[in-house]
């Protein structure tokens, strides 16, 4: 048996989310311009993949395909090939399953995020579903399937079984708690995740609130991947307020670092996903 502490660990940096504003925070990056910049500060940090959202001209969620290609071709000039780009397909209460689909499909990212109970919908059924994961296989997309709770974990297992999902170097997202004004999870909100996680993939988890590096560290030393950043919380572990995202990646480097798992680079994730 391999020993996970060798295994590097992915840091994802998700700096902004669907929600957050400058009044939540001055460094949240809106604009393609401030994403490139914190994508290298949080580069330089420690994370090799970054999580982004855009937004419209009044500053809300968008799906856009023409922002997503103007915002990841300035990351991408800021951080050239050191850091795996994944676009969200976040519904964000504005957007439906098709909308989602045709997003991804029309946009062929190098990697995107994919919430499972958003597209597991009546109106697109299991062979919707098949037909859509089996795209991400044949365009080779990296692809994370963010989890919400057991029952989401459940439901993907039993897709995997069947066959409806294929077989893929799939990437898993355990999100610890919910996205509710106050939310604070706890490590031990991952405990179901990992015991009922049977299928194999790699997962990484993303928590909410000061106690975010706790999570994260509780993932790291179980064998899992983390995901940090002002999209799911604003603090450093001491409760004050983070200064950047950057700061983020930092503690969550040095606790990774702290347990003897090296750092995942962008390079060593592209081959492990066949990204």
């Amino acid at each position: 048996m391999s020993n996970f502490y060798s295994d590097p660990l992915i840091i994802t940096t998700a700096p902004n989310g669907a929600y957050k504003q400058l009044s939540d925070h001055p460094q949240v990056p809106l604009t393609a311009e401030n994403l490139a910049r914190t994508a290298k500060q949080c580069l330089d940090a420690g994370a090799s993949m970054l999580h982004l959202h855009i937004r419209d001209a009044q500053g809300a969620h968008s799906l856009d395909v023409q922002g997503y290609r103007d915002a990841t071709a300035a990351v991408r000039a800021a951080v050239g090939q050191e850091m795996v780009l994944q676009i969200t397909s976040e519904a964000a209460k504005v957007y439906q399953a098709p909308e989602q689909m045709a997003m991804v499909q029309a946009l062929r990212p190098e990697a995107v995020s994919v919430g499972l109970r958003e597209f597991d919908q009546p109106e697109i059924g299991e062979k919707g579903l098949a037909d859509f994961f089996a795209g991400l296989v044949r365009e080779k997309v990296m692809t994370q399937v963010i989890l919400y709770d057991v029952k989401d974990l459940q439901r993907w297992q039993d897709l995997r079984q069947r066959g409806v999902i294929p077989d893929a170097p799939w990437f898993l997202l355990f999100v610890l708690g919910r996205y509710t004004a106050g939310q604070t999870s706890s490590p031990t909100d991952l405990v179901p995740f990992v015991h009922a996680h049977t299928t194999g993939e790699p997962w990484a988890v993303c928590a909410f609130g000061a106690t975010e590096h706790a999570c994260v560290t509780a993932a790291a030393s179980l064998g899992g991947h983390v995901r940090v950043g002002f999209e799911n919380n604003l603090f450093l572990k001491n409760g004050q307020v983070a200064p950047d995202n950057a700061a983020l990646v930092t503690q969550a480097a040095e606790a990774t670092r702290s347990l003897g798992r090296p750092v995942a680079t962008a390079a060593q994730i592209r081959e492990r996903f066949g990204a």
